[in-house]
Formats: structure tokens, C-alpha cells, sequence
């Protein structure tokens, strides 16, 4: 169901990859709500992924860009203008990626030039986004931009390794910028903490099926999945949100809220009782 959140509002949605890509519904959401749209992810991941055809349903340019690259971001701002026609009123960050997860190297071994790799993936190109888009002065005043975290940032999760310390880059960044463009554009910065959600790139962090599981018993509403997730942005991207900024703001079931619940008390009994019984 449409509710006009987002007619004649222009949006940059970086990161969509595939159709379980949180982005992916984002940038399907936004359309659907009104807004027009350009689609942004690496040369490499447009020329391997399924980007193409969301590009063709949502009648959204693609352009191909290096996240971590100023130059590829200014680009990305001036083209997307350029289709667009105007200023952009907002902006997805939907990106990550640990080099250390992917080799499973685990957090007391760490390869600190692959350390340097995820904050500059996940985190530091949050800021390069922000930076290009306000020295192009490329946000509509009002706007909104966003970034995906995850509750790793304040607490420890098992395998989620240096992601973890991304995250929390991440959220400072959008604090520290949230302030700046706040105060000289009247321009949004946030932070949505969303449940463990099945997309390609959650799929490489170890024990995640189990990390699902348990989040899910938790939650007293059961974990968010990546329509719902999708819903959230739509809602802080649109005219309805506009003194929220520089808020990390959970979209989690309530899980962070929650020490410990009935459900997972009794799964962790019948793994306590099965071992003491061998």
C-alpha cells in the first residue's frame, strides 16, 4: 500500500545488490511511495549482481561507484542531480564488508590492513558520502540520509569481529556529521540499528543462523526482516521525521530492549540439561 510519503522527493540508494539486499527493497519502497531514484554500488558488484533489472523496473539510473573513491561519490551526486533534476532529498548508506570475516580471521588475529579495509568500506565512506554531498551542497534542506548499523556497536556478539568496531565508527560519524549538516542545512543524519536480517553480506558472519534463531526468541515481536526494515526507512526519509537527527534508532523487535526471555531461557535449559547428560 502506497501512502504518497515520498512523492517528488529525489533519492540516492547506495549498496543494492540482489533481492534479498535491504537496499534492494528500499529503493523498490521509495519508487512505490513517489520518489524518484539513481542506484549506486562497485563496478564490480553492478557488473556480477542483479542490479541491472531493479535498474529497469524502477526506472532508475545506475551508476557504477567505489564507496571508499571521493571522486566516484562525486559522480555519483552530480550525475544523480543531473537525472534527477535537482537536489537529492535522500540518501541510503547501505554498505559493509569485513575482509577479516571473509578470510575467518578471528578478532584476537586480526590483519590490520584488512581492519583498515572494513572501517573504510562500512564506516569511513559514510563520511566521505556526507562530505561530497555537503561540499556540493547537493541536500534539499529537510533531507534525510541514513546508514544501517547493528546492536553489535554497543554490545559483544560472538563472530560478528571487527564489524562490530565499524558499527560503532559508523554511528559516531553520523552523530558528529548529524550535527554540522543539522545545524548549516537543516539536513538529517541517522542511524537504523535493524535485526539480523538473511541478505548476502550477513550471510559471511559466523553463526548466523544460530544468531537469527536466538534473536528472534528474544524479541518480543520476533526479529525485523528487510521489508519491514525497508518500511522504516521509507518513514524517516519522508516529511514526517523531520526533527529526528542524529538518533541510532533501533528496528530490532524490541531485542535491545530485552535482557532475557521466556523462550530463550528454556531453549538454554535443554542445551544445559543435554550436556550435563553425556
Amino acid at each position: 500500500m502506497s501512502y504518497n510519503l515520498l512523492k517528488g522527493k529525489r533519492g540516492i540508494i547506495f549498496g543494492a545488490l540482489n533481492d534479498m539486499s535491504i537496499a534492494w527493497k528500499v529503493a523498490e519502497r521509495a519508487v512505490e511511495e513517489g520518489a524518484m531514484i539513481t542506484l549506486t554500488n562497485t563496478p564490480v558488484a553492478v557488473r556480477m549482481g542483479e542490479i541491472s533489472a531493479l535498474g529497469e523496473k524502477l526506472n532508475a539510473e545506475i551508476i557504477p561507484a567505489d564507496a571508499t573513491s571521493v571522486e566516484d561519490i562525486e559522480q555519483v551526486f552530480a550525475r544523480s542531480m543531473e537525472v534527477l533534476g535537482g537536489k537529492i532529498d535522500f540518501v541510503l548508506h547501505s554498505i559493509g564488508m569485513s575482509p577479516n570475516v571473509r578470510k575467518g580471521r578471528p578478532y584476537e588475529d586480526l590483519d590490520y590492513k584488512m581492519l583498515e579495509k572494513t572501517y573504510d568500506i562500512s564506516a569511513v565512506s559514510f563520511h566521505k558520502v556526507m562530505q561530497v554531498a555537503y561540499k556540493m551542497d547537493a541536500m534539499a534542506e529537510g533531507g534525510s540520509i541514513l546508514a544501517l548499523s547493528y546492536i553489535a556497536a554497543q554490545r559483544t556478539f560472538v563472530g560478528y569481529n571487527d564489524m562490530a568496531d565499524a558499527k560503532a565508527l559508523l554511528e559516531s560519524i553520523a552523530r558528529s556529521f548529524g550535527y554540522v549538516y543539522g545545524r548549516h542545512r537543516g539536513v538529517r543524519v541517522n542511524t537504523i540499528s535493524q535485526s539480523p536480517t538473511v541478505t548476502t553480506a550477513g550471510s559471511g558472519v559466523k553463526g548466523m543462523g544460530s544468531l537469527l534463531d536466538v534473536s528472534d526468541k528474544i524479541s518480543p515481536l520476533g526479529n525485523a526482516d528487510a521489508n519491514e526494515c525497508a518500511n522504516y526507512c521509507i518513514v524517516m526519509f519522508s516529511d514526517l521525521t523531520r526533527k529526528v537527527t542524529m538518533q541510532n534508532l533501533f528496528n530490532d523487535g524490541g531485542f535491545s530492549s530485552m535482557g532475557m526471555s521466556l523462550d530463550a531461557i528454556e531453549v538454554f535449559n535443554k542445551g544445559l540439561e543435554a550436556e550435563e547428560n553425556k
